[in-house]
Order: C-alpha cells, then structure tokens, then sequence
C-alpha cells in the first residue's frame, strides 16, 4: 500500500496508481495538515478576510465581492463555465495520473481543502472512475484550469465518466462504483483547477515512455551495426571518456552491451556512416536530459502549485503564482527536440538499410525477391511521414504566450500545449521504432539469421520475432507494426 505523505511521491508510483490501479492511502500526518490548512481558511473568513475565489470573484472578476451565501455557489459555476474544451480525450492513464497529482498537491494543507474532498478523489481513483477530459483549452497559467474543471466536476456529478469501459454521465458512473456526488465548499474548486496538474501528469508518464522508446530504438541501431557488419569499436569506453558527457558513455554502454558476443560486428576496420558510428554523440544528450529531468517532474508533483495558498502553521495568505507551468512547459519543449532528433535518426537509418547502394550487399528494400515485391519501400515512406511530423511537432510551445481572460492571464505558460504536442510526438516516434526494428530484423535474417547476435540484440530481434515473421513476400504489415509499438510501450526492449 503506497502512503501518500510519508515520502515524496515519485514518477513510478504516479505509473503505478494511473496504470496499474495500485492502492494508495493518505498517510495520517497529512490528513492533519490537510484539516489543519482548512481551518485556518475558516478562522480567516471567521475575521472577515476578502480572500482570492472564495468570496471574490476570479481572475480579471477579483474586484467584485461575494456574499456569504454565493460562496458555493461559485465554486461550482467555476467548473461550469470551464466545461468548454474540446478535442479528443486525454487517455485514461493521463486522467488518473492527474487526479494522483491533485491528491498530493493537497497533502501539504496549502489549498486548505476539506479531508471529504480528498477522499472523494481517492475513492473516485480506486473506484476505477475517470473522468473524461477533451485534450484542448489550457493555456498553463492558472495551471490547467479547463481539463482540470472536467475533472473535478465529475465529483459533484456533473459531466461524463468512465467506468467499466462505459462512457457514462458522472452520476450514473458514481452510482455504479457504490459512490456519491458531493457538494464543493468554498475554494474547494478552484483549489482543484487551479494548478499544473494536468501537464505534469503527462510528464511524468512521458518520462517513463520516452526512456522505452529510446531503449528500443537504441536495440534496433544495434541491429543494424549487425545487419551491415558495422564495426563496434566506436562505441569501446575509452572513446566516450574522453569527452566525459554521462548521456553519451551510457548510450555506448547499452550499445556495447546489445552488441556482446556478436558474429556479426567487425572489431576495426573502416568508418561506417554516422548512423551507424555515432549514436552515443547523437543520442547521448537525449539520455542525459531525460535522467537529469527527473528531479524538475518530482518537485512539481509534490509541489502546492494553486492559488491563494495558506501557511497551516502560521495561517498567512499568500496570493501568488505557484500555477504557472513554467517548468513543465520549457521542459516538455526541450523533449520535443529530442524526439525530432531520434526521428531523424531513424529515418536515417531506414533510408540506409532499404538502399542497396549503401546496405552492405543486402537486397533492395529488403525484400528477398524484388521487382514483384517492393519489400520495405512503403515502409520507409511511412517512416519518412512520422520524421516529418515529429519535426513540425517539435516547434517550441512555451514562446507563444497570448494574453486572456481581461488581461489578468497577460504571460501564460502554455504547458498544456507543449504537453499535448510532445505526447503526439513520442507516439510517432513509438511508431517509426517499430517500423525501424521490423526492418533490422529483416535485415539480420536477410544477412545470416539470429545466432550470430550479439546476447542482448538477440533479445530485441526475438521480441520483435514474437509478433511480425520475415518478409518473404509482400503483405499487409500495419498490425504487425501496431503489436511492435505495443511491445516497446510495455517496456519490451528496455533490458
């Protein structure tokens, strides 16, 4: 049982909860300081305090005051008036990610919520309700109000949900779990929407998948070491200790790790091409930036990112910004280069290995038979396609700041955007892998079969072997590629 509170949440317990259904339950220290933070928003409302969305209007609306009797009210006209996005749902492990992320965003006693309100999230997560959330109406700066308003409304029984595999109307997905709609006190919504819930959600989940897809690209590069009888002395220690960069001497040791004991790979000799040669330069910084972001998703996660927030301790109002998603947003940015990047660098190597200029002997595109059979020649314009589109997704999110919402929102972070965008990307890129890794495997059968492998490419080639046959002759191969990209999600290639 995960215990919320006794230690900072990390990116594999949000996996865990929104992938695995994993149980989690607030640790007693922070129920308290969860009570404790609500009192002392009652204790200033008891003295007469004009507090930001509780009895105020919100953003460019904060100089128009409430009577006590429009305080709840407006907390749920707050989720009524964001029930405007549109677009396609978020996927269901993004939603429970999210609700894990507001859960703990509450543990501190900062958005003085009520203890009924975190465990409605609890039970709504462990129940196996999710909320459906279309992708598209954030702009990052009081975090990710709109998908997190879909979210939160689904707790007073407003919207749609799903449950079972059903899409529902939220009451009757919370009657079917054997729970109930509750009703928002004051604060309690824009404590909920107000926050970077949502694209910190999807970074962390994308954290975890981008490692898969670089590890699976990095077996498929290995394959093609082997397929066209590259040499590995380019990827020996000694190379990448002379330029000292982490990312790169970690690439060249999983490489060389791939490549142990292979038949195929020439100790020495002439220099292959760069694909070929230099991965660990190339694809070393994407190795470096992913484990040197984890801290950035960690503090975010465990972070009070809402507005107004309140001291448990000492009581104290802070109106401030801790919403923006500054964070999030560069960093997802920076990613979406990295997987243009690795796009690049696959297209590259498809474009090699189909060419029977430049492959090493091996037939044009693939095929054992050509001229009848095209082989892989579709498949590298497949390829071709996702470069492309990874390399338009790539353009950075973070700058396009507009000003909304009666110029109170006037610089806006847009992580969402970014989030949305680096999420499509990885999926091309997850997609192009697998087309890469059924064409090295080709390659390798074409060139002499698997027992010449080296121990940990053979791994790779068996798991790509375990869905999709060689190609003898052309065929229909868009499942195959599906059930590759399906390994590489569930983390197949990683070892």
């Amino acid at each position: 049982m995960l215990a919320l509170g006794l230690c900072p949440l990390t990116i594999e317990d949000v996996a865990l909860v929104a992938r695995q259904s994993a149980p989690f339950e607030i640790h007693s220290a922070s129920r308290a300081r969860i009570a404790l933070g609500r009192v002392r928003l009652d204790e200033l409302l008891a003295r007469g305090e004009r507090i930001y969305g509780v009895n105020t209007g919100i953003g460019g609306n904060v100089g128009i005051s409430l009577a006590p009797d429009q305080m709840d009210l407006l907390q749920h006209n707050i989720v009524r008036q964001l029930s405007c996005a549109t677009g396609q749902p978020l996927p269901r492990d993004v939603v429970r990610a999210a609700a894990l992320l507001r859960i703990v965003t509450f543990l501190s006693g900062a958005s003085a919520v009520r203890v009924e309100l975190v465990d409605a999230l609890v039970a709504l997560l462990h129940a196996g309700v999710t909320p459906i959330v279309p992708r598209y109406g954030s702009v990052g700066a009081s975090g990710d109000l709109m998908p997190s308003a879909y979210l939160a409304r689904v707790l007073v029984g407003m919207g749609e949900a799903d449950f079972r595999g059903a899409r529902l109307p939220a009451l009757d997905a919370l009657q079917g779990a054997g729970l109930i709609a509750i009703r928002f006190a004051p604060k309690e919504a824009l404590a909920l929407t107000n926050g970077t819930t949502f694209m910190t959600a999807i970074a962390a989940l994308l954290w975890l998948d981008s490692f898969s897809v670089l590890k699976a690209l990095l077996g498929a590069i290995a394959l093609a070491v082997e397929a066209m009888q590259a040499p590995d002395l380019p990827f020996h220690p000694w190379v990448h200790q002379q330029k000292g960069h982490p990312g790169q001497i970690a690439v060249a040791a999983h490489l060389l790790a791939l490549l142990e004991g292979s038949g195929y790979t020439r100790a020495s000799g002439g220099q292959s091409c760069y694909s070929l040669r230099c991965p660990p330069q190339g694809l070393g910084q994407v190795w470096e930036a992913l484990t040197d972001s984890r801290v950035v998703i960690e503090r975010e996660i465990n972070s009070a990112n809402d507005n107004p927030l309140i001291d448990p301790d000492t009581g104290v109002l802070y109106k401030a910004g801790n919403f923006y998603g500054g964070h999030i947003s560069r960093l997802l940015d920076t990613w979406k280069l990295d997987y243009a990047a690795m796009g690049n660098w696959a297209n590259s190597l498809m474009a090699l290995l189909v060419d029977d200029r430049f492959n090493g002997g091996l037939p044009a595109n693939l095929t054992p038979e050509p001229g009848v059979n095209s082989g892989f020649k579709g498949m590298q314009l497949s390829v071709t396609s996702l470069c492309c589109a990874i390399r338009q997704m790539a353009g950075p999110s973070s700058i396009h700041s507009v000003p909304t919402e009666q110029y109170n929102q006037d610089v806006v972070s847009l992580g969402m955007h970014a989030a949305v965008t680096a999420m499509d990307a990885l999926e091309c890129l997850r997609n192009q892998t697998a087309m890469l890794l059924l064409a090295t495997a080709q390659a390798v059968d074409l060139r002499g079969g698997r027992d010449a492998l080296g121990a940990g490419s053979r791994r790779v080639y068996e798991e790509v072997r375990q869905v999709a046959a060689f190609q003898d002759r052309d065929r229909e191969m868009e499942i195959e590629i599906a059930m590759v990209s399906t390994k590489i999600s569930g983390g197949a290639f990683e070892s």
